[in-house]
């Protein structure tokens, strides 16, 4: 999350399409695509871009920085939710969206789309309202109105940072957080430092936001076990969008295919799908087959079959069905 009010997209777009490039990469390797972060990924590109079929529907970044001060007075809910997906320029989008595809990876294909979704619209929220929280404090205790209360700032670091502590909160290793070996578990204590430091414009009360916000949602998570309504709800929302593809899906998967030997897949008829077994070779034929494929025994029972010699062929020794088998694969 990134303080100022700069001009909005500045910065030439060079570095999004080298985005694009390394998303299809990481995409490309995965068995699984997780749908969410794309989503996620797009949406925030897309508002950066800001295309022109999508002015009439799109705000101005001017209409959504995260401002305490705005949000409280004038119950602006609009900056309040939609600050963190419009970014000053196109590095801080890119760095931002880098780290949400790495994130996103590791954390929707471990615990599933509908669970993610509902996790980073419950992150998005929780973040938000802490760092307008810690605004509000350290205006009501410090009078600090003007470093923190006042301040604009818009991107989605401040998720980003939650979403660190939840991918690191279980880890015994080590990492390296710009050249400093720290346990993995408080790397993101490290970056709010680090990045407060040596990094100029950024907003340090949203990432220590994101950062509370994430300690909060696992301490949530752990003590309440029932039903996850957020969850609930993207899980019946992806169902409902998924619809027309389960259709298309299950018209193509009972379309039968045919192949050399029969058919594979399908609703067919019955007797097409049952076999017959040739009383003189034991084989196991199609039931649409009326001569054995393996000794040329002619079908019997109820189905049509063609004559054959199956009482000659039942008195043949085995050596001499071997010699006729071979005989009738030679002439195939």
């Amino acid at each position: 999350m990134e303080r100022g009010r700069g001009k909005w997209g500045s910065v030439s777009r060079g570095m999004i399409p080298l985005l694009g490039l390394h998303t299809v990469s990481e995409y490309s390797r995965l068995d699984r695509k997780p749908p969410i972060t794309a989503l996620l990924l797009a949406a925030n590109t897309i508002i950066y871009l800001r295309p022109k079929f999508f002015h009439p529907f799109l705000p101005t970044i001017d209409q959504v920085w995260f401002n305490p001060h705005l949000i409280l007075k004038y119950t602006d809910l609009k900056r309040f939710f939609l600050s963190p997906f419009f970014h000053i320029n196109e590095s801080h989008l890119v760095y931002n969206m880098l780290s949400l595809l790495w994130k996103g990876i590791q954390l929707e294909t471990s615990m599933g789309s509908a669970e993610f979704a509902s996790m980073v619209a419950t992150l998005v929220a929780m973040s938000q309202g802490v760092t307008l929280l810690l605004a509000k404090s350290l205006l009501l205790l410090f009078d600090y109105e003007r470093p923190y209360y006042n301040e604009y700032s818009v991107g989605f670091s401040g998720v980003l940072f939650a979403m660190k502590v939840i991918v690191n909160a279980q880890s015994d290793e080590y990492t390296s957080v710009h050249g400093l070996m720290v346990p993995t578990r408080y790397a993101a204590w490290a970056e709010l430092v680090l990045i407060q430091m040596f990094v100029p414009g950024v907003s340090f009360l949203g990432h220590l936001g994101g950062i509370l916000a994430g300690l909060l949602y696992l301490r949530l998570k752990a003590s309440y076990s029932g039903l996850n309504p957020v969850r609930q709800f993207m899980r019946s929302f992806s169902h409902a969008l998924s619809w027309p593809l389960r259709l298309v899906k299950s018209l193509f998967r009972n379309r039968p295919r045919i192949t050399g030997r029969g058919t594979a897949g399908g609703r067919i008829a019955r007797d097409t799908l049952l076999t017959w077994r040739c009383d003189a070779c034991t084989f196991d034929n199609s039931g649409r087959l009326n001569v054995c494929e393996m000794c040329g025994t002619g079908r019997t029972g109820d189905a049509p079959s063609s004559p054959g010699p199956t009482s000659e062929i039942r008195d043949l020794s085995l050596e001499e069905l071997r010699r006729r088998r071979i005989q009738r694969f030679a002439r195939s």
